[in-house]
């Protein structure tokens, strides 16, 4: 049988051709001859690779077919064109129904469609499939029939088993579309009362109580699925009779993508379930107030820990509602010795029978303890370790009694008995007394003459050994012996340490300073602690200045070496002051305070080091005591003043902006009115660091900040020019929390532009706490302000930091200036500063610019701003407004 084709069917058109076409070109007929081998060509593809059986039939025989047609039952070609049709149908009476079925719908022209029917494979399997035909010819069966076959055993096999499931589940399956019941199983009918189809067609609403529980259900449930999230809800439905039922329901999209295929719902009558539930519920409720109102304590406990407990129970150890709850029975003793022993005992008792009883001392909630009497009760005997309950009931007021008779009748033999050992013990009582009276005072006396942090010798110790030595040191001088030393050594910025790491941080590095001095000098020497961070090494019998030197070498030494603690690497130096006897002093105080003197001037050469007592010491220390005494007062007298330092453009050589610079006119002894005749000025290098040093910086520096402001607000009310004021802020003053809030009062109460206003930080200062330095600066910068790095270069900036911190404007200190004509060192720095403000697009002020050499240099590196005794040096407010009137400042002005 050959495959099938379209050929005879079209063949008819080339042979009418030429009666139409007759005077048609020969080249045109060949091209319509080409275009039509082309679509033969094409239909055959198409109908070799259909994928539904394709056959031709003539009455009782197969003519032609598709490859499709011969897979379905399994075939060959040449086997098919052999068999009449009626073999590949199950029986011969099925083929002879389907063609008097069949044969009237053709001869009349029309389609014939049949939904399903079994066809025989050639292994005698069975396959279902979809017909469709059509007659080629109406009026003549001879002609032939084609037809559609299409394999449908697998859908129909999946919807039988479908059909299956729904007619032999358990739980009621509803189909809608729309919210209109579509389909339903037997167990639906079963649980709403409905007969087989009598609710199709109908609303979802037949299920709901009423409109409302349908509505409020349609409002949860349908936009969830519309996400294509299932629905799951327990709620009360209703049957066809109206009896309500308490279901579990859940609810699928056919398609999340195309919600109008429809959903599928399930349903499960949980009505007596939530009716156990209920009773369970009411028992439990019971049960709980039965517990609640009971007189003795009652707790579940399973595995070491309360599961639940009653009322009493938590009231009998000061426990909140619900606090023994998950609590672990240990907790309910009041050591570990009598926990042991309680479960000893009950874990024998179980072993022995289901109930064990006994009496314990428990502990309540607050710490204070009870004696309970425990009952306790397995409730599996099978389980010796499972859950048990217990009642406790307190006995503490019964045992008190026992106990109070029990002591009774043993007071007295216990009296006989004392009163005969106290005769045979009162000698050996009265040496045990001397001992402890001896132990005592020594330790009365070790506390007396040292510190107790660090176990060194304290103050007084110090004195005594000191005198000691003094009288030692005095007899050798006048033979001719060596020398006694004191070295007062004090540790830098360990109030920093102190107050960022707190108090216990800082009493263990105090401790571990002791121990390192304590290895560093000699066994003969001494090492003692004044309070804070003072302490004092005395040296007896030193050779002179060159061998305290090597002691003072190896203290720095021992305490260079980081401190680890906590996580923290600890960095610690010390300052010393040493004096030798009797070079420096004959006596406790003169040395004690030669040394101290000489300490502070190891601090103000920068810390970390050591230096020798002379007498230019006692008159420096005279003088910053005098200072420090007068400072103060100095603000409350107005003794203060400013000066303003011109900056200027080194373009155009006109005033940009001034520098605000504290100075202190202090009284001269026996000055009374504030003449300036009777004042003295007092230079900022001599004051200011007396002023960080003891806090006063503070209201200084906010006073300094408003009278600034307060001035720039009065020259503009002359009629002046209005130009920025750079106002400094110390270390101390940056750090202060109410900075901030102190800058933002004063700028609302001067009414001064915040854009007039630019504070200056040093780049130490700014680089102290990196997080707590950025937060402040931004807040300042908010309120408009501007803000400059002071002494460029002196410190260590982080670029990390330095851009990211709102910062304008960078000055380049005077010590990279004061050289620039002759130190081609100091013109790279320059230009490597300049370079690095242009990356960062900051400003540059050039400090201390003395000579127009220097000006000229720093116009050439691009230097935009400078100030300096060139221009002008600090003046008062008067000549600084007199110069506002101006509008260039001429060399040496």
């Amino acid at each position: 049988m050959p495959r099938l084709s379209s050929e005879p069917m079209l063949a008819a058109s080339p042979a009418s051709a030429p009666a139409a076409d007759a005077c048609a070109q020969p080249d045109a007929r060949d091209l319509d001859h080409e275009m039509l081998r082309i679509a033969l060509r094409e239909q055959r593809a198409i109908l070799e690779n259909a994928p539904v059986g394709i056959v031709f039939t003539l009455p009782g025989a197969f003519k032609s077919c598709n490859p499709r047609i011969c897979e379905m039952l399994d075939y060959s070609h040449e086997e098919l064109s052999r068999l009449h049709p009626a073999e590949v149908f199950g029986t011969p009476e099925d083929y002879q129904a389907l063609t008097a079925e069949a044969y009237p719908v053709l001869a009349a022209g029309g389609l014939y469609e049949k939904g399903e029917h079994p066809f025989r494979r050639r292994d005698g399997s069975m396959i279902w499939a979809r017909l469709r035909g059509r007659a080629v010819d109406p009026a003549t069966r001879e002609a032939g029939t084609i037809w559609i076959v299409e394999d449908v055993t697998e859908v129909r096999q999946t919807l039988f088993e479908m059909q299956a499931i729904m007619n032999n589940a358990t739980i009621g399956i509803m189909y809608t579309r729309n919210r209109i019941i579509q389909r339903y199983n037997p167990a639906f009918s079963a649980m709403f009362g409905y007969r087989d189809g009598e609710a199709l067609g109908r609303s979802t609403r037949i299920v709901h109580p009423d409109d409302q529980s349908w509505h409020d259900f349609s409002v949860h449930a349908y936009p969830q699925l519309a996400r294509g999230i299932p629905y799951r809800a327990e709620t009360e439905l209703v049957r066809k009779d109206g009896t309500r039922i308490w279901g579990q329901l859940n609810g699928y999209l056919f398609n999340p993508e195309d919600p109008a295929l429809g959903a599928i719902w399930m349903f499960e009558d949980r009505t007596r379930e939530r009716a156990d539930e209920i009773q369970l519920r009411n028992a439990l409720m019971e049960n709980r107030a039965i517990l609640d109102n009971a007189v003795l304590g009652i707790a579940v406990v399973e595995n070491g820990v309360t599961l639940h407990c009653n009322a009493k129970m938590e009231e009998l150890f000061g426990s909140p509602a619900g606090g023994m709850d998950g609590r672990p029975v240990r907790d309910l003793y009041p050591d570990d010795v009598t926990w042991r022993q309680a479960r000893r005992d009950t874990a024998r008792s179980f072993r022995e029978g289901p109930v064990h009883s006994a009496e314990h001392q428990m502990a309540r909630r607050d710490g204070s303890r009870f004696w309970a009497r425990l009952s306790g009760r397995l409730f599996d005997v099978a389980e010796k370790a499972g859950r048990s309950v217990w009642l406790l009931d307190d006995v503490t007021a019964q045992r008190e009694a026992a106990d109070a008779i029990r002591r009774a009748r043993d007071e007295l033999e216990i009296r006989v008995a004392e009163r005969t050992a106290e005769l045979a013990g009162a000698n050996a009582l009265l040496q045990e007394e001397i001992v402890e009276r001896r132990q005592a005072e020594a330790r009365v006396h070790h506390m007396a003459y040292h510190d107790s942090l660090t176990g060194l010798p304290n103050r007084a110790l110090l004195a005594d050994r000191l005198e000691c030595a003094l009288r030692a040191a005095q007899r050798n001088s006048r033979k001719g012996g060596r020398a006694l030393a004191v070295m007062f050594l004090d540790l830098d910025r360990f109030k920093t340490i102190n107050d960022s790491l707190g108090h216990a941080t800082g009493d263990h590095l105090l401790r571990e300073v002791a121990r390192r001095l304590c290895a560093a000098v000699r066994a003969s020497d001494t090492v003692a602690r004044l309070g804070g961070d003072e302490f004092v090494v005395l040296l007896p019998d030193v050779g002179g200045a060159a061998e305290c030197a090597l002691v003072g070498d190896k203290i720095i030494e021992a305490l260079s070496t980081p401190f680890p603690l906590e996580g923290h690497s600890l960095h610690i130096s010390p300052s010393i002051g040493i004096c030798l006897c009797p070079d420096d002093g004959g006596d406790v105080e003169t040395l004690m305070r030669h040394a101290d003197a000489a300490m502070y001037h190891a601090k103000a050469l920068g810390r970390n080091n050591y230096q020798f007592f002379d007498q230019g010491m006692n008159q420096a220390a005279a003088r910053r005591f005098e200072l420090e005494s007068n400072l103060r007062g100095a603000l409350l007298r107005s003794e203060f003043e400013l000066h303003y330092q011109p900056i200027i453009c080194t373009a155009t050589r006109r005033l940009h902006a001034l520098e605000v610079l504290l100075r202190w006119r202090r009284r001269s002894e026996g000055g009374a009115g504030g003449a300036d005749a009777n004042t003295v000025l007092v230079g900022p290098d001599e004051f200011i660091p007396i002023l960080e040093e003891n806090g006063m910086i503070v209201p200084v520096g906010e006073w300094v900040i408003r009278t600034a402001c307060e001035q720039s607000m009065a020259w503009q009310r002359q009629g002046l020019p209005a130009v920025p004021l750079a106002i400094n802020l110390s270390a101390r003053q940056f750090m202060h929390d109410g900075l901030v809030e102190s800058i933002r009062r004063i700028v609302g109460e001067t009414g001064i532009d915040p854009a007039l206003v630019e504070f200056e930080i040093t780049e130490t200062a700014l680089m102290q706490h990196g997080g707590q330095t950025l937060d402040t600066l931004r807040q300042i910068n908010d309120m408009g302000m501007r803000l400059s790095i002071d002494d460029f270069g002196t410190g260590y900036s982080s670029l990390a930091y330095l851009k990211r911190f709102p910062v304008r404007k960078i000055k380049i200190d005077r010590a990279f200036v004061r050289e620039l004509e002759a130190s081609s060192e100091d013109r790279a720095i320059v230009a490597a500063v300049m370079a690095l403000a242009n990356s960062l697009q900051l400003s540059v002020v050039a400090e201390g610019v003395e000579t127009e050499g220097q000006y000229q240099l720093l116009g050439g590196q691009g230097c935009q701003l400078a100030q300096g005794y060139l221009f002008a040096r600090p003046l008062p407010a008067g000549e600084a407004a007199r110069l506002l009137r101006g509008s260039a400042l001429q060399q040496g002005a």
